[in-house]
């Protein structure tokens, strides 16, 4: 069996409407311990950014104590997108509206790291801030404009996640 020599790294980010103890983030909430749990148990999943409740919305990466990150690890973008898309997570992903502000720039960015790398939420955000400033690129990407891994061949290609899913009118 060959080892893989590259994993992809995911990062998005929000502002949530409410602290997260308010009743009206239940609906959030109620469903991460769940959610987290599923994605530990998928094919593909390498880690993930977790504190000591398990879950990562008590990490302040920010002075706005509503900014909240998830940061993760998967062997293959295909493994993630099929969380992402294919769970009961898309059904969290659609009430995002409920829960987080609307965001004014790109709130998710995908990158490779090498194998056994534990990315670092500031490595997230800097990437995210790359693909703010300079679009898609094979250092910060989307699911519709995945790149190959370094080393690897051929164009970016559209993984066509569900236009639901991406946009937020």
């Amino acid at each position: 069996m060959m080892t893989a020599t590259w994993h992809l790294a995911q990062m998005n980010v929000g502002t949530a409407r409410h602290p997260m103890d308010d009743p009206r983030m239940a609906g959030f909430t109620g469903r991460l311990d769940a959610v987290n749990a599923l994605a530990d148990e998928s094919p593909g999943f390498v880690w993930r950014l977790q504190s000591e409740s398990g879950n990562a919305t008590d990490i302040k990466l920010a002075d706005d104590p509503l900014f909240i990150v998830n940061l993760s690890v998967w062997d293959s973008a295909e493994a993630l997108f099929d969380f992402v898309y294919r769970t009961v997570h898309a059904t969290v992903m659609a009430g995002r509206r409920d829960w987080f502000e609307r965001p004014g720039e790109a709130y998710q960015v995908l990158w490779w790291v090498p194998a056994g790398h534990v990315p670092t939420p500031e490595e997230g955000l800097a990437r995210l801030e790359r693909l703010r400033r300079e679009g898609p690129s094979a250092a910060a990407f989307t699911f519709k404009r995945k790149f190959p891994p370094p080393g690897g061949t051929g164009p970016a290609t559209d993984m066509m996640p569900d236009p639901w899913c991406v946009g937020w009118s």
